[in-house]
């Protein structure tokens, strides 16, 4: 019978284990600089995401009410998407050791899935204040995922925005 490698044997500290997951979010969130220009950020409790949009001038498109514009909404939900379906498929590899620290640190992350077609349901006006959003991976497979989003800002049961979108998958070999 064989032993395991000693690495195994050993629980790896609590904060290494938190500071790998953050790590590994705010890489897979930087590498969209179009999230980077809207501000979106990610809160990230255990496996589950948080996609947050921090009010900003620049993103109302109607003055008059204000609202905010009609693409930020579609963006925000997109790239809410596309992080919480590749967060789903590197977790694993992180809980299990085989995506390192270093290869976090230099951004050396799994490519980011392909988006097919992306649907977006506009419940309400977005008001100018913070909005968040979640986005649940309803089908992945080895080619193609589907994934649906929705964004809120005071009350999570009343959504300001909703979205379907289909994802072609990276080659994970």
């Amino acid at each position: 019978m064989t032993r395991p490698p000693m690495s195994q044997n050993r629980r790896e500290p609590l904060q290494q284990v938190k500071h790998r997951r953050d790590t590994a979010l705010m890489a897979l969130a930087g590498g969209i600089p179009y999230a980077q220009y809207l501000g979106i950020t990610f809160d990230r409790r255990g496996d589950e995401l948080t996609a947050v949009l921090p009010y900003d001038d620049k993103l109302i498109g109607n003055p008059m009410l204000p609202a905010l514009h009609g693409g930020v909404t579609s963006a925000f939900l997109e790239v809410t998407a596309i992080v919480g379906l590749s967060w789903s498929y590197i977790w694993e590899g992180m809980e299990t050791g085989t995506l390192t620290l270093e290869q976090l640190q230099s951004g050396d992350l799994p490519r980011l899935p392909k988006t097919i077609d992306f649907t977006v349901d506009y419940l309400r006006s977005g008001l100018p204040r913070d909005s968040y959003a979640r986005a649940k991976v309803t089908r992945s497979g080895r080619r193609y995922a589907s994934v649906h989003a929705e964004a809120w800002q005071d009350n999570r049961d009343r959504p300001h925005a909703q979205a379907t979108g289909h994802f072609l998958m990276p080659d994970r070999g």
